[in-house]
């Protein structure tokens, strides 16, 4: 990529329009993802806690940017389960006035996108690496479950007074922790006061439900399960969702849901197209938002960037991470200045993308252009659409986030690696609503893990038959090893978590063979960096046996060529020490031990001579 197409990506794929067949194409695939995205993001802003129109705000240009900026032709940006979830999990730590939910929601997405759009500019899109697999699959586990459990109010008709809402202080503060609300609330549904920790509100909600469930309500929401498999399985060119969408709303006004008790979507209040809006920015929620920044950029590009390779592989399209974080995070930054919430790359509608044919992310632009135009003129008709369906439509979406079997992948090659993600998982679903303190106990865990792998790697002693060059770890009894030469394999780098357990096995071979020992061969091969702690043990080493009469020579040091030159280190102990190969060195031993003995024997015939003149 040259500096125009990296300032504009999408140079690289709009003179494929030119081709009837990929425009053609491209239509019809953003026609079909507008027909998900639309009830979907409805469905997903209420899960942040926002209304729906700002749902739809982040369905229109976000989309529309995160195309034209981004490399991946067949990414569909735009409202996500889990974003959602995590800034409903934000915004609940700070905000205390409901009609500002919407402006920190702003602030919060402007956030995510300056640190996305610098990770991308600074070309640091390796820091997704620090999220491993095994955490990230632990904590979205976790995460569809904290989802589909929110859903549930909504799925027995029964509301849950948070915290941020107009009536807590008289409906809920003057309660204890345990109490619960026997009245009934203005629209006819039971209420309950949310708790502490998410586990205890469901618990109340469960309680609620044996004996206030909402029929209508509950019908309306196994309805549009039921609805949307079926047309999965009988329908499959039907867009699902909308189609239930569109029915449960028909369904509402026919036998006036709202009448009943049953809660609808109502009239959705819209600024118009271009609702430009800057952002407030509020200094004293910085500091709280910018935690779960890092968290929704990160979770929220892990799973735009898992989608966009997989979907790489199959189009043989070359995928750029550093792009890709840039137009996510100028869609985050565009969501901010007009009135949408977070963003990120969809699994499930990307996949609904490239299934309909999606050639270039002009197909993405379609999908946009009629957001747009549903926002102009076709929001009227959602007004009878049931809060029921919503619930449904999130709760289809996020059983496809529910995998155990990486899980149980992760144990059988690696235990540790399970039990992080297993613990993520745990974790996350124990600190609900507060996620963040769930991911960031999976990353500690398994940067943890990492530093105790690492921090004694296999030392092997290798024995070496005198006068052979080769070493091996398994001697041959019939043949007597040399007590004199002993060679010493270390698997992995030599850094400061490591390096004095390096020095404590060098020194017990030393010690364990000390009476004949004379040198000591280190294959390095393995070792490809050294910081200062290691060079540092490795100096003393050196120093220290080479006074006690045993020398240390390394062998194979290609891979520290230059850590050893730059830091003076072959000067100070001379080139003799360094080999290229294993056997060098061994011939070099062998060499200057005969060179010894030689010498011993000159040596000892002089000394008779002495004493036959002498006498």
């Amino acid at each position: 990529m040259n500096w125009i197409t990296r300032l504009f990506p999408f140079l690289l794929w709009i003179k494929d329009l030119s081709n009837p067949k990929n425009l053609k194409a491209d239509i019809l695939a953003g026609t079909t993802v507008a027909f998900v995205i639309i009830p979907q993001s409805m469905a997903y802003a209420q899960l942040a806690g926002l209304g729906p129109q700002y749902g739809l705000y982040a369905s229109f240009l976000p989309v529309l940017i995160g195309a034209l900026m981004g490399s991946s032709r067949q990414l569909s940006t735009g409202p996500v389960a889990v974003v959602s979830l995590l800034t409903a999990a934000a915004l609940g730590e700070i905000v205390t006035d409901p009609s500002s939910y919407a402006v920190y929601a702003a602030l919060l997405a402007l956030i995510v996108g300056v640190f996305q759009f610098s990770l991308g500019i600074l070309r640091l899109g390796f820091v997704i690496n620090f999220l491993s697999h095994p955490v990230v699959t632990g904590f979205t586990n976790a995460a569809a479950i904290i989802i589909g459990a929110s859903q549930l109010p909504k799925v027995f008709g029964i509301r849950v007074i948070s915290s941020n809402d107009t009536d807590w202080v008289s409906a809920c503060q003057p309660l204890t922790i345990i109490e619960r609300i026997e009245s009934i609330d203005v629209n006819g549904l039971h209420a309950i006061c949310n708790a502490d920790q998410s586990y205890q509100t469901i618990a109340r909600l469960l309680e609620a439900a044996v004996f206030h469930t909402h029929l209508p309500t509950l019908a309306m929401a196994i309805s549009g399960v039921l609805g949307i498999i079926l047309f999965q399985r009988f329908f499959p060119r039907l867009p699902a969702i909308l189609s239930v969408a569109v029915l449960s709303t028909v369904a509402s006004f026919l036998m006036d849901f709202q009448a009943m008790g049953g809660a609808i979507v109502s009239s959705i209040n819209i600024d118009g197209l271009f609702s430009f809006k800057v952002p407030r920015f509020d200094f004293n929620a910085v500091g709280t938002l910018f935690i779960y920044a890092i968290t929704i950029s990160l979770i929220g590009f892990m799973e735009a960037i898992s989608v966009a390779k997989s979907m790489a592989a199959t189009t043989k399209q070359r995928l750029d991470v550093n792009q890709e974080l840039i137009g996510q995070g100028l869609s985050n930054v565009t969501s901010s200045f007009f009135q949408g919430y977070s963003v990120s790359g969809s699994f499930s509608r990307s996949a609904v993308n490239l299934t309909a044919g999606a050639v270039t992310g002009f197909s993405s632009v379609v999908t946009a252009i009629i957001v747009g135009l549903t926002i102009v003129w076709l929001t009227p008709l959602l007004y009878h659409l049931p809060q029921a369906t919503l619930a449904a439509i999130i709760l289809m979406a996020v059983v496809n986030l529910v995998h155990f079997s990486p899980l149980r992948h992760a144990w059988k090659v690696e235990k540790h690696d399970g039990l992080v993600g297993l613990l993520t998982f745990v974790m996350t679903l124990t600190f609900a609503p507060h996620l963040e303190n769930g991911i960031a106990f999976g990353i500690i865990l398994s940067l943890g893990l990492f530093l105790y792998r690492t921090m004694e790697p296999n030392f092997t002693e290798l024995s070496v038959e005198h006068g052979s060059i080769i070493a091996s770890r398994f001697a041959d009894e019939s043949v007597e090893a040399s007590q004199s030469v002993k060679v010493a394999k270390w698997s992995g780098s030599l850094y400061f978590a490591n390096a004095a357990y390096f020095e404590t096995k060098l020194l017990e071979l030393i010690a364990k063979n000390n009476d004949e020992l004379q040198y000591v061969i280190v294959d390095v091969a393995s070792i490809v960096q050294v910081d200062a702690s290691g060079e540092q043990v490795l100096s003393n080493l050196v120093e220290s046996c080479s006074s006690s009469g045993v020398e240390i020579l390394f062998a194979r040091t290609e891979r520290l060529e230059a850590e050893l030159f730059r830091s003076g280190f072959k000067k100070r102990y001379g080139e003799n020490r360094f080999f290229d190969l294993r056997a060098d060195a061994l011939k070099y031993v062998w060499q200057e031990l005969e060179n010894i003995e030689k010498e011993k024997d000159e040596a000892q015939v002089e000394d008779i001579d002495d004493t036959s003149e002498s006498n």
